[in-house]
């Protein structure tokens, strides 16, 4: 363990990491950085700082990171439609290539030669933390302490940290029974009564939706501006990507939109039940497919459809500075040229309903949809050879006598 100088660890001034920040003291007998990044999880990090400095602590970095999370990665993201296994919209997921970019640049700046995480050794993060690590500098060493530690529970935490006075309260508010992760994009939770599947889970768990049944009894209607596939405008008024996901997430929580409870299938092999919370995200889902829907070319959006998923599966799995991902990236940017316009939406009571689409760069005829005469914008009578023609395998089949089964 001499080999490692300096170390940067991913800390949030919590027990885990407040412990981890110390076992590395001690164990690695190295110096230690302290990364805080403030994604939007509607918590202070300012005290991460001082809870560092009375460890001792000599370089400190505390970033909003903010408008960078949803600009260049959530943004991206929802250019894709993306979602895991039918539901997830990846709002932890997300985030990690950011922190992991972020522990690089750090540690090339203070040279260290080591990076540090407090994810465990049973969950996905581990696996997102370090392949973007690895992606980003070859070379680095990675520390993971839930990997190399027998300090396996909660209770073990707590007396490391009394008996190393590590300022953390073992009293005080009642702490939650969930393991939580929270960023603009989204609240995570996991573990209690989550984790039997039959439990339903518990009404005083939300923290930004209210209940669908205590929804406002009125819609709201919005409407959103699109420019180039991202969400520019709320109602006319311009904003940045991280306060219109802001926005987003306090009008969609107002309605009680985007609570999801699902089990998925983590990468590294067991099944996990979550609860989400991501008004905001379930709303840019919803538009973007509606403004996609008169902007883009049919086999464009079928294409964009059939990729998806392999998209939602490289970022869920921790491969978002991989070649494929960057290669499909580049692909679904280009698809969004002309996905521009405004979309007009009904949220209600857990629903959001489109109500309108509008773009100037829109495919939809009304010369040739329409139901009433179209004075010759489509003949009808082409049809027929289209028809004949894409049975044609099937009516050879079937003069063959072939069976359909």
């Amino acid at each position: 363990m001499a080999d490692v100088k300096k170390v940067v660890l991913a800390y949030s001034g919590g027990l885990d990491t407040s412990v981890i920040l110390k076992w590395l003291q001690d164990t690695y007998e190295c110096e230690v950085v302290t990364f805080t990044a403030d994604l939007g999880q509607g918590e202070e990090v300012e005290p991460a700082r001082a809870k560092a400095q009375a460890m001792g602590v000599k370089e400190i970095y505390i970033d909003d990171l903010r408008e960078e999370f949803v600009r260049d990665f959530v943004y991206p993201m929802f250019r894709a439609n993306t979602v895991y296994e039918g539901e997830y919209l990846l709002g932890t997921s997300i985030a990690r290539p950011l922190i992991a970019k972020r522990l690089i640049e750090i540690a090339n700046e203070t040279g260290a030669d080591a990076i540090s995480h407090g994810a465990t050794g049973k969950g996905n993060d581990q696996v997102r933390f370090e392949l973007g690590a690895y992606a980003l500098k070859p070379g680095v060493k990675v520390i993971a302490p839930w990997r190399e530690w027998d300090l396996l529970s909660r209770e073990k935490l707590m007396d490391y940290a009394e008996k190393h006075a590590i300022p953390i309260e073992r009293h005080g508010k009642k702490k939650s029974p969930y393991s939580m992760d929270a960023n603009l994009l989204h609240i995570s939770y996991e573990g209690g009564v989550l984790e039997d599947t039959w439990t339903e889970h518990e009404e005083d768990m939300w923290k930004w939706t209210v209940s669908p049944e205590k929804a406002p009894d009125a819609p709201t209607y919005i409407e959103l501006t699109y420019r180039k596939g991202d969400i520019v405008a709320i109602d006319g008024k311009e904003m940045t990507p991280a306060q219109v996901l802001a926005e987003l997430n306090r009008i969609g929580g107002a309605n009680g939109i985007g609570r999801l409870d699902i089990v998925e299938n983590r990468y590294v092999g067991m099944k996990s039940r979550g609860c989400y919370e991501t008004p905001g995200g379930t709303i840019m889902l919803r538009a973007h497919r509606a403004i996609e829907s008169i902007t883009l070319d049919r086999e464009v959006a079928h294409l964009k459809d059939e990729l998806m998923p392999k998209y939602a599966s490289l970022i869920y799995t921790g491969y978002w500075w991989s070649p494929e991902r960057l290669m499909l990236q580049q692909m679904i940017d280009a698809s969004q040229a002309n996905v521009n316009g405004v979309v007009r939406l009904k949220l209600y009571k857990g629903n959001v309903i489109v109500t309108g689409r509008k773009s100037d760069d829109s495919l939809f005829d009304a010369n040739i949809a329409t139901f009433e005469d179209d004075a010759g914008a489509y003949n009808q009578a082409d049809a027929a050879g289209f028809i004949k023609l894409n049975a044609l395998r099937m009516r050879i089949a079937a003069g063959k006598g072939r069976k359909l089964f």
